[in-house]
């Protein structure tokens, strides 16, 4: 990726410190409609690494990422490379942080490049205009996702795999150091799937990209996360590398789930197995 496109590489233009954790999330509590989602939760991800978060539906993942994003409150419990993160002006937050949510909202009418175009806002002045700069960073993200011949395509006219890859395309023309992934792949076919995390790994190893992502599937979350937690009633129950995370006993506890864990080349796999019939009297 370009210099342009990396332009937010040093969390909003400062130098970044290695031995600092680029998210830290200390007692994290969040209320939704009075229902509390998350109490107090502790989650850390080092400069450069790919935390990836599971669990059940309803474990709050994606209020953990919303929270880290600053699309909800949590005064205190939150800080971005060392500086709290409710002491961020929005446009520092906006060249440090980029997030993938799972149902974006799609302005009516907009053209792909115009979308992917947003991710350079930070970088424009106000009541200014994107740059030549600005323009081919976003050509050269949309031809590594595989969306040039798609940049004058209305969003609304393509399928849901195709603006899947708009939205991450939009996240990474951001040039942001830490990506937030909330279920990257979750419209995409296995081949897309794979061109997509092996992208954002891709860009993580070149240039110093810290990942933290919310999956589903299991396996997937496995091969690509150096390493994982598991939510589940709004509390961490467990943290670690994948194979210490992804074991029958944790995943049949708090998924309830009959599954089998086999070693894979980068992770474990896990793999769904009907449970057994009950034997007949």
């Amino acid at each position: 990726m370009s210099p342009e496109a990396t332009a937010g590489s040093s969390a909003a233009g400062r130098s970044v410190d290695a031995d600092v954790p680029a998210v830290e999330v200390r007692g994290l509590h969040v209320s939704l409609g009075g229902t509390p989602i998350l109490t107090g939760v502790d989650v850390a991800v080092a400069v450069g690494e790919w935390v990836t978060v599971i669990g059940p539906n309803g474990a709050g993942k994606s209020t953990l990422l919303r929270a880290v994003g600053g699309l909800l409150p949590a005064p205190g419990a939150i800080t971005l490379f060392g500086t709290a993160s409710a002491a961020l002006r929005r446009r520092d937050r906006a060249r440090m942080v980029a997030t993938v949510a799972q149902s974006p909202v799609v302005p009516p009418g907009m053209s792909v490049l115009d979308y992917v175009l947003l991710g350079r806002t930070p970088y424009i002045p106000t009541l200014g205009r994107e740059s030549t700069a600005d323009v081919d960073a976003v050509h050269e993200v949309l031809g590594r996702l595989d969306l040039t011949g798609l940049h004058r395509r209305e969003l609304v006219t393509l399928s849901g795999g195709e603006r899947q890859r708009v939205f991450l395309a939009r996240a990474l023309a951001q040039g942001a150091t830490l990506l937030l992934l909330d279920e990257p792949t979750s419209a995409l076919d296995i081949g897309h799937q794979q061109e997509v995390l092996e992208l954002v790994d891709q860009l993580r190893r070149e240039h110093g990209l810290t990942v933290l992502a919310t999956m589903h599937d299991l396996s997937l979350a496995g091969e690509y996360a150096d390493r994982m937690v598991l939510l589940a009633g709004g509390q961490v129950v467990a943290a670690g590398t994948p194979p210490e995370v992804l074991t029958e006993h944790l995943l049949a506890t708090h998924y309830r789930a009959s599954v089998r864990v086999v070693p894979g080349t980068h992770g474990p796999l896990v793999v769904p197995v009907r449970p057994p019939r009950p034997t007949p009297r």
